[in-house]
């Protein structure tokens, strides 16, 4: 067995999640995927995670021409940023992309001045580094149901929509496991109990779709899957459970939403309401954090996912 680094583990079935450093640790993972010499990445982080992408595939006897796919799950930047510097490291690989991401990976100006007017130039510099596109010969669209096969290992594109429309996930046979981005939430470790872990959605700007995103955590679960490769964090088991209590708290956010429409300080109505469900259900789960810890551990999960849940509901009065 190889000797990993410190941020990579082998996690099975020739799948390396990879911490890429971003936010803070076990909070945002690529993964590589290793198939008889040769490898495909799953998320990329940002650019700063480049070190460590190339770190794990060196410490595991492979070269950047071994790698054959690079797959963003969707073009948020903390999955997607450093998708175009990674490709110029990669002389052989090919991104695979959503249609509705494609022209983003291509040319990222529009993802990056969206990015930038919330962040500032400062923080997109230190979080993101220099976005860069990836050359549209080397961009392929992936499409529902498409299969692609790595060294004989077939891995199956479905379009997964709820959290962003330009969001698919990776069904890989070999493990019985998606890789699903965003779409079937967020799993921190530092939530795990003896109950296994505790997961929660994410309605991040500005595509949430509450119809769409339930339609997808229940397709997902269809497939019976034994693994979820969760960008954030990690893998999951126990997936029907997890699945049943993500839609019961997407149903429990939606109704939070509702009514709280017309509330004078609506986002952070919201944003209390939310934090007022995660606190008690971390509690339930048998979690020994104080409310403020939970705060502390959720405060930028729970800003974005207000924010999407006013866009959210603006669209739906419109």
């Amino acid at each position: 067995m190889a000797d990993l680094p410190s941020y990579a583990q082998a996690i099975g079935h020739g799948i390396h999640a990879i911490d890429t450093g971003f936010h803070r640790p076990l909070f945002d993972a690529a993964y590589l995927i290793v198939e008889n010499g040769h490898a495909a990445f799953v998320d990329t982080g940002t650019n700063h995670a480049l070190p460590r992408l190339l770190g794990t595939l060196a410490a595991l006897g492979l070269a950047p021409e071994d790698v054959d796919f690079v797959i963003p799950t969707h073009v948020h930047l903390d999955h997607a940023g450093g998708v175009g510097l990674l490709m110029q490291h990669l002389p052989r690989a090919t991104a695979w992309v959503h249609p509705r991401g494609v022209r983003h990976m291509v040319d990222p100006s529009a993802l990056v001045a969206g990015a930038t007017a919330v962040y500032g130039e400062a923080e997109m510099e230190k979080s993101y580094g220099r976005i860069v596109g990836v050359p549209a010969q080397r961009v392929r669209e992936t499409a529902d149901h498409m299969t692609i096969e790595l060294a004989g290992r077939p891995l199956t594109f479905l379009d997964t929509p709820g959290h962003a429309r330009h969001h698919h996930a990776v069904w890989d046979a070999r493990s019985r496991g998606f890789f699903t981005g965003d779409t079937f939430g967020l799993s921190y470790r530092e939530f795990d109990t003896e109950r296994g872990p505790w997961l929660l959605p994410t309605t991040t700007p500005v595509q949430f779709e509450p119809g769409p995103l339930r339609a997808t955590v229940r397709r997902l679960l269809s497939y019976r899957p034994d693994s979820i490769y969760l960008t954030h964090y990690g893998r999951i088991g126990d997936v029907q459970r997890l699945g049943a209590e993500l839609i019961e708290q997407l149903d429990a956010m939606v109704s939070l939403g509702r009514a709280l429409r017309h509330a004078p300080d609506r986002h952070d109505a919201i944003k209390r309401g939310l934090m007022q469900q995660y606190q008690a259900r971390v509690a339930a789960h048998g979690c020994r954090f104080t409310p403020d810890e939970v705060e502390q551990l959720l405060a930028m999960d729970t800003e974005l996912n207000a924010q999407g849940m006013g866009i959210w509901l603006d669209k739906e009065a419109a």
